[in-house]
């Protein structure tokens, strides 16, 4: 069983290490927060950020994850593009999702419980597909992007870099949505998202 390494022991770090050692795919030896006290956290913290090359160094773990959420895109991105070619970062897919062999799965990806990947869906590096969630077939989702519970794609959809898809939204076939796009909960996309912004409603319309 390979030893993981989660970057940030927040709630997101939390439910990650949770699901990983529940499906017994990883040993979570501990986590790397800039901003929690060794001495005080309930957690195993590892270091901060600068920690992290050499702790891999001294053989302390053998995967790397990102447990940043929507709110800090630009880190989540900025700490893979770091860590990349230096440390091998995991993908986690959870024994109760259906993905289907011919998926394309990246690197650093977490796929949590329940999830349905239809034929030929792509899904790019250090991607979160949370809890139930439903792509269809010939779907892209770009690198960074967040999937909250529930969202379901329908086919030859795309989705750019950075996005944040709100829970239960849905976005209907054919969809192109352009990188740093942020859906609310709840939200029918049947329109092409050509600007980034927050869009919310049925149909989805740009508030800001």
């Amino acid at each position: 069983m390979k030893r993981l390494a989660i970057i940030a022991s927040g709630d997101l770090g939390q439910q990650i290490a949770y699901h990983a050692t529940q499906d017994k795919q990883f040993d979570v030896v501990g986590f790397f927060d800039d901003y929690a006290n060794p001495e005080t956290s309930k957690n195993t913290i590892l270091g901060t950020v600068e920690d992290i090359e050499r702790v891999y160094k001294a053989n302390r773990f053998d995967e790397l994850i990102i447990a940043i959420g929507y709110k800090h895109f630009e880190i989540r991105a900025q700490l893979f593009t770091r860590f990349r070619n230096k440390i091998p970062f995991a993908t986690f897919i959870h024994s109760s999702c259906y993905v289907d062999e011919s998926c394309k799965i990246g690197s650093g990806v977490c796929l949590f419980p329940g999830s349905v990947l239809d034929a030929n869906v792509e899904i790019q590096n250090n991607v979160l597909v949370n809890v139930a969630c439903t792509i269809a077939h010939d779907s892209i989702i770009g690198s960074h992007t967040f999937l909250s519970p529930r969202v379901a794609i329908a086919g030859f959809v795309t989705i750019g870099e950075n996005c944040n898809i709100g829970i239960n939204s849905t976005i209907i076939d054919c969809i192109k949505i352009i990188n740093g796009t942020q859906i609310g909960g709840g939200t029918v996309v049947i329109s092409n998202i050509e600007k980034k912004g927050l869009y919310v409603g049925n149909p989805s319309r740009f508030i800001r």
